[in-house]
């Protein structure tokens, strides 16, 4: 009877994972004994298998003189193969809810089809190690040092490893004792980021209590195991795995099956490699644990040596394993080997060590039998005891014990490791497979070893694609140059190793269907059963990386992800900078890449950039920050960081990894404010050239165009970002100057050649600015900082620039010729231009025209809007009409004629301003009114057109007043209380619409007017919520004098309906109820979350308005001098200036300024010199924390325990020394006094006396 047979066909509906198991019947066998070899012991009744008589189908047949033809069963002849019948998922009672997978299989599975299924379809993290326990079956009470060595140094190790532990997998012996040491670790490692162990039971199928349980045809999905007394061993199998091989002969009830297959899978898994996809450096190390062990375990020890599998044996824990460890110590420390008797100088084991091995096994097998068996196993196992290290647990302890793993794989590799690799290669890979930074640092990298390119290359890959940044530190520190490590070529090898499912694999391969022209499709279930079953039975299912991946996927998704901030990354290594088409490049992209791909050859011209890159795509913090660490231009590199991670986390659907880009964008921000803070202490000037200086990394950005486009709200907070915002804000005046100054000036613009306003000096103006000339005579730049390389191109800047260097004050601005320098204007022109041509002027003169605008606006409104021609329109109305046509042509070109963006992104930039769809709206607001006002049959419609208009004009003025310090804050929070009204509205509609509807219908029983309906369903009783209740018309026992009727004829023609009075107290609990809600609950509830918004937004309101200074500063610096209407002359001069005289534009240097070879690294440097200088205060500040105290307290503390244990040691070596000594002390007395009593020797000189060594002073 199946107990899992109803959960395992749940209805006609297939699960997800019955689906993706349904093909192992059709793969995966079963082995059923079929002929009947009688066993001499059960009187006929047993086969030699352990089943009963009437279980098969045939007998063995005798021969003519009744012997019988077969005397010993096989499984390979005795038994036939079936599909299996139990797989799937296994549900312990009682226990945890999750779940294990099991699987019934052949001996002679191929082991390829095993560990497919586990690391594919079940979902099993490859391993980085695997160690297999043997021995300690049964039901034999493990020693309490073995269970210690088992939970505090294998799991332990396994655990800091990646490994998996094979057993046996049942509730018994070691295998107990694995289990509850991985639940343990887990319960305690739950918080922890720790490797998880995978715990994998092997067991033979026969042997396994309540295995009924697990039958079923189709699947279990899951099975219900139930298991009696489990405080108990017994062979049931243990919950505490995570999957369970249950191998079956054939056999019933007999152990041994499936150590065959166990050795095969063992094999298999060593000529795997380790990583994502394979992508490490060394196979996937294999080591057998030995435990006690009876005598047959000599012949899978053996087994397994000949397949080149290392072991581990625990000496003391009994059985074999003290036999071995018996003959590996004592026997290799004998004298060598001897020929034979015969001289005929065989290579085999001469007989003086076939009789020291007989001799050991007898000493610890007296009991059996096959002496001779034994020893010419145990001489085959001598042979190779290279592969095999002896383990004292019981003196040395559990700690440590990785360190024992890695030095027992170390050492059994050793004599495998060709002539020319380097000889701790092995155990550089083996560290870095196990992520132990630690051990390569103590034993590999502290001065002894010279390490070369060569020998870190693979390694470094290996720890880039699998995560290990403390290794890629190592390396880079340790002779890897990062400029002949990373050429383009490998960087789309990083690409490809991105990990399935993670969102930045399914954006470069939306991408990378776009480019081939496929769509992603869903194949058939029978497609995919076919080839799910092909590729498990070849061993060849595993997931790959799109072969076709390229560096254009990578520019197109940040090109996603950067918006319009930055020009696309990689296009100059693909040869696509030239072309502004997105279908063209697409199809320049592919004929490339149909091609040789000579790009790939070439070294990448910023590692460090494109690493960054990688790493915060595939949202790995701490590589993301060692890299950035090692990138230049820091601040640009921390903003440009937050702002990816920001976008991914718009894109990603699950919640914690959502929720942790959040937080390393949030801390790239920090960084960036805090080396920006540094950077701003040690010069100002300089620091104002970092915001604006364009980045050839980043595609031509800059700081604040990149900080914010990644809202980046902390940073534009910081006092120097608002310093160059207020300083580009006032150009040249002072900062201190009163605005009344500014309007008297305004109205009067003589006062601007007075001493009214005062005008800094040139030389503050080059201080600010930030283009000092800090290239004069006597001054070398490079005895400042010298020459830092960051990047390959640094090397070919700085070859091509040694002539000079190029400041500051003359280097490119983007569109500005070099050669020619700035006019010098007369007195009376520069005066006006640094009064008129300031931010804050052009922005005082729109505020006052802007106020003028809306004061004849109103004014056509209420007292000269005439009607339509030819009447009208006034005067004033075509003055109107002219002010707005030149705000007009101002929105045109800010939305047109600004920016160096194609057209499609400037009108995306444009309309994605809030202000700027304000603007829109008033204007077709403006124009529907006017085109209706013209017309008599609609001159009442565009009349409310305009006045509608007029409110939206008039909310514009709340824009402009954001500028203000005190208004700018209020403004901010009023925008965040405006998401709390529509809130309160939801709620406040529902009750308004049950309220007026139940009012209405129980007031008056027929009323169809729609006007009449919609006033006392939603208008009425909105009132209701401001005092204003209408009592007589409600209550009927108040009189009222309104004439009402009852005919439907005429209530139909528009007459008052009569109140209804039959359901009038209801009306009335209705108001109070509704009056309740609404006036105490829901108004009570506004006030409550305008209360917390406010105390919210407060605290980091003058965050907000500093953020969104910004956009008003750089919105003023690039309008005109003159406002509306006035502002059309200024259109015209620059039509002129641009377009027909070819004059570029200065006003983009306060933005963006270009700086090119020495001056550009002079920055670069200082800026690395600020970073590092931050870094190194911050390693002070976290070295002084109590966490980083306690842990190198720690540390001494482990020290000291370890310095114990080994005086431990050498005291017990001490102490059998002096035992040794003083036998031979005795035996030479007894030597020396029976010489003197015999009569045969004559002592030529008296026997020697004892002299102390160390003679006791006397006082």
């Amino acid at each position: 009877m199946s107990v899992s047979a109803e959960g395992g066909s749940g209805g006609g509906k297939l699960s997800k994972s019955e689906k993706d198991q349904s093909w192992i019947p059709k793969i995966i066998k079963k082995r059923v004994c079929t002929t009947f070899v009688e066993d001499s012991f059960s009187n006929g009744r047993l086969c030699q298998c352990g089943g009963a008589r009437d279980t098969h189908a045939s007998v063995a047949l005798g021969d003519y003189f009744s012997t019988a033809m077969v005397n010993h069963w096989d499984s390979t002849q005795h038994s036939s193969e079936y599909p299996t019948d139990a797989f799937g998922e296994l549900q312990f009672a009682g226990a945890s809810k999750r779940h294990s997978y099991f699987l019934r299989l052949s001996w002679d599975t191929p082991p390829s089809m095993a560990y497919t299924l586990m690391t594919v379809h079940w979902g099993l993290p490859p391993p980085n190690l695997v160690v297999s326990v043997v021995g300690g079956e049964g039901r034999a009470k493990v020693k309490t040092w073995v269970r210690e060595v088992l939970r505090q140094g294998l799991v332990k190790a396994s655990q800091s490893t990646g490994a998996w532990i094979l057993t046996a997998g049942l509730r018994e012996g070691v295998g107990r004792c694995v289990g509850e040491a991985v639940r343990d670790h887990a319960a305690a490692a739950s918080s922890v980021p720790l490797n998880k162990v995978v715990a994998l039971g092997v067991a033979p199928w026969g042997l396994v209590h309540n295995r009924q349980q697990l039958v079923n045809p189709q699947g279990s999905f899951p099975a219900k195991y139930y298991v009696q007394n489990t405080s108990r061993d017994s062979c049931c199998l243990d919950n505490n795995y995570q999957a369970f091989l249950l191998v079956d002969d054939g056999s019933v009830g007999r152990r041994g099956g499936e150590s065959g297959f166990r050795a095969k899978l063992e094999d298999y898994i060593s000529h795997q490699r380790t990583g994502i996809w394979g992508s490490g450096s060394i196979d996937i190390p294999v080591l057998c644990m030995l435990i006690s062990g009876e005598t047959n375990m000599l012949e899978r020890v053996d087994l397994s040596l000949k397949n080149s599998t290392p072991w581990l044996v625990l000496a003391g824990s009994g059985g074999v394993a003290d036999f071995l460890s018996d003959i590996l110590e004592n026997l290799s420390s004998a004298p060598a080997a001897q020929c034979t008797s015969d001289g005929e100088g065989e290579a085999g084991p001469s007989v003086d060590l076939k009789d020291r091995m007989a001799e050991r096994v007898r000493r610890h097998f007296s009991a059996d039998t096959e002496t001779d068996k034994l020893v010419e196993r145990a001489l085959s196992i001598y042979q190779n005891r290279d592969l095999i290290t002896v383990y004292h647990g019981e003196q040395e302890g559990p700690d440590d014990f990785d360190t024992v793993l890695l030095k027992a794989l170390v050492g059994a590799s050793k004599h495998r490791v060709s002539s020319d690799a380097s000889p701790y290669m092995e155990e550089l890979k083996l560290a870095v497979t196990w992520n132990r930074v630690d051990i390569a640092k103590s034993e590999l990298f502290n001065g002894d070893i010279q390490w070369r390119y060569e020998d870190l290359e693979d390694s470094m890959t290996d720890a880039l694609v699998n995560n290990k940044p403390q290794f890629v530190r190592l390396f880079t520190e340790n002779g890897l140059n990062i400029l002949d490590y990373l050429t383009y070529g490998r960087l789309e090898n990083l690409y490809r190793s991105v990990v399935d499912g993670t969102l930045a694999y399914r954006l470069l391969q939306r991408h990378l269907q776009e480019r081939e022209g496929t769509s992603s499709s869903v194949r058939s279930l029978g497609n995919l059963l076919d080839s799910s079953t092909s590729k498990v039975a070849t061993g060849n299912y595993q997931t790959e990386p799109a072969k076709g991946l390229s560096l254009f996927e990578v520019s197109r998704v940040l090109e996603l992800l950067m918006g319009d901030v930055c020009h696309p990354f990689y296009y100059t290594a693909l040869g696509l900078e030239y072309i502004t088409s997105k279908r063209r490049t697409l199809r320049r992209a592919i004929k490339l890449l149909r091609g040789d791909c000579v790009y790939r050859e070439q070294r990448c011209l910023y590692p460090w950039a494109s690493l960054f890159i990688w790493a915060v795509l595939q949202n790995r913090s701490e590589m993301a920050v060692f890299f950035w660490e090692m990138a230049g231009e820091s601040v640009l590199s921390a903003l440009s960081g937050c702002k990816m991670l920001r976008e991914l986390s718009k894109l990603e659907s699950e919640a914690e990894t959502k929720l942790s880009m959040k937080e390393l964008a949030q801390r790239f921000e920090n960084l960036a404010q805090d080396v920006f803070s540094s950077c701003y202490q040690s010069s100002e000037s300089r620091s104002f050239t970092l915001l604006i200086r364009r980045s050839p990394v980043w595609g031509g950005t800059t700081c604040l165009r990149m900080g914010m486009a990644a809202d980046a709200r902390l940073f534009f907070s910081h006092d120097g970002v608002q310093s160059l915002l207020s300083q580009i804000w006032w150009g040249d005046m002072k900062r201190s100057t009163e605005v009344w100054k500014l309007l008297l000036t305004f109205l009067c613009p003589v006062v601007c050649y007075t001493n009214l306003i005062s005008f800094r000096k040139q030389e503050e103006q080059q201080e600010d600015a930030g283009i000092s000339n800090e290239d004069g005579p006597g001054r070398d730049s490079d005895s400042l900082y010298g020459t830092t390389i960051f990047s390959f191109s640094d090397i070919k800047h700085i070859e091509a620039d040694t002539q000079g260097a190029i400041s500051p004050r003359s280097a490119t601005i983007k569109g500005v010729p070099r050669s020619p320098p700035p006019p010098q204007w007369p007195f009376m022109v520069s005066r006006w231009r640094q009064f008129w041509f300031a931010p804050v002027t052009s922005f005082l003169g729109n505020v006052v025209m802007y106020f003028l605008f809306l004061l004849l606006f109103a004014y056509v409104l209420l007292v000269d809007f005439k009607p339509p021609p030819p009447d009208g329109p006034a005067i004033a109305e075509y003055v109107l009409y002219f002010w707005v046509f030149t705000i007009v042509c101002e929105e045109i070109r800010q939305t047109f004629f600004v920016g160096s963006l194609t057209l499609r992104q400037r009108m995306r930039v444009y309309i994605q301003d809030v202000w700027n769809k304000c603007d829109l709206t008033a204007i077709s607001l403006f124009i529907i009114g006017l085109t209706c006002r013209m017309f008599e049959w609609s001159y009442d419609f565009g009349r409310a057109m305009l006045c509608v208009d007029y409110m939206v004009f008039t909310l514009r003025l709340i824009h402009i007043f954001a500028v203000h310090k005190q208004l700018g804050p209020k403004i901010i929070i009023v925008g965040k209380m405006m998401k709390d009204i529509f809130f309160f509205l939801f709620f406040l509609g529902v009750w308004l619409m049950a309220y007026g509807v139940a009012n209405q219908a129980l007031l008056y029983s027929y009323d169809p007017r729609p006007d009449r309906i919609f006033r006392r369903v939603f208008y009425r009783p909105y009132l209701h919520i401001f005092g204003q209740i209408p009592v007589e018309e409600i209550d009927v026992g108040k009189t009222w004098d309104m004439t009402c009727t009852n005919n439907r004829t005429l209530i139909e023609d528009g007459e008052e309906p009569c109140r209804s009075q039959y359901g009038n107290w209801l009306v009335v609990i209705l108001l109070v109820i509704y009056l309740l809600v609404t006036n105490i609950l829901l108004i009570n509830l506004l006030i409550a979350m305008f209360s917390y918004t406010f105390s919210k937004v407060q605290e980091n309101s003058d965050v907000y308005w500093k953020f969104q200074r910004y956009h008003l500063v750089v919105e003023y610096h690039s309008r005109p001098s003159l406002a509306p209407p006035f502002i059309i002359l200024s259109h015209l001069h620059l039509f002129i200036k641009r377009y027909i005289r070819k004059v570029p534009s200065v006003k983009i240097h306060h933005f963006v300024l270009e700086l090119k070879g020495k001056g550009a690294n002079r920055l670069m440097t200082w800026e690395t010199i600020q970073k590092e200088n931050f870094l190194t205060a911050q390693g002070k500040i976290q070295r002084g924390s109590d966490s980083e105290r306690l842990k190198r307290l720690s540390v001494k503390v482990d020290s000291v325990l370890k310095q114990l244990t080994e005086s431990r040691d050498y005291d017990h070596r001490l102490r059998s020394l002096e035992a040794e000594m003083e036998y031979c002390s005795n035996a030479l007395s007894w030597i020396v006094e029976t010489l003197a009593q015999s009569s045969t020797v004559k002592p030529l000189r008296p026997p020697p006396v004892i002299r102390e060594a160390f003679p006791s002073s006397t006082s």
